[in-house]
């Protein structure tokens, strides 16, 4: 961990940049990784990446469910333009939090750093 700057997780995921990016000054690049599966973003990779969890939140998962969570029925598109990923709604909740927290932070860090250099 002492590689990372974390800047937001949760019980699914984790997002962080890499120092060695930060010693290049590669500010734009943030990792975010959950399941067994990691990403590379930008900010308005993220951004996008949100608003695809948004519209799987709004298309849910087949009405006549019985699998109480355990159902990997809903289709997650990705900022990845040949990668989707089957998640349950439980899942898509905690992904949901990961990058809206994330998204927070950064935007909160972006936000201090312009009032604090003028």
């Amino acid at each position: 961990m002492g590689d990372i700057r974390r800047i937001y997780h949760n019980t699914i995921g984790i997002a962080f940049q890499w120092k060695q990016d930060l010693a290049k000054n590669r500010y734009n690049q943030y990792q975010v990784i959950f399941r067994d599966t990691g990403f590379y973003l930008t900010l308005a990779q993220l951004e996008n990446f949100s608003k695809l969890v948004t519209q799987a939140i709004s298309r849910g998962c087949c009405s006549a469910c019985q699998a109480n969570n355990n159902c990997r029925s809903i289709l997650l598109k990705t900022p990845a333009v040949n990668v989707d990923l089957a998640v349950s709604e439980k899942e898509l909740e905690f992904i949901s939090d990961l990058l809206e927290g994330t998204l927070f932070q950064i935007k909160l860090e972006l936000y201090l750093k312009d009032v604090c250099s003028n």
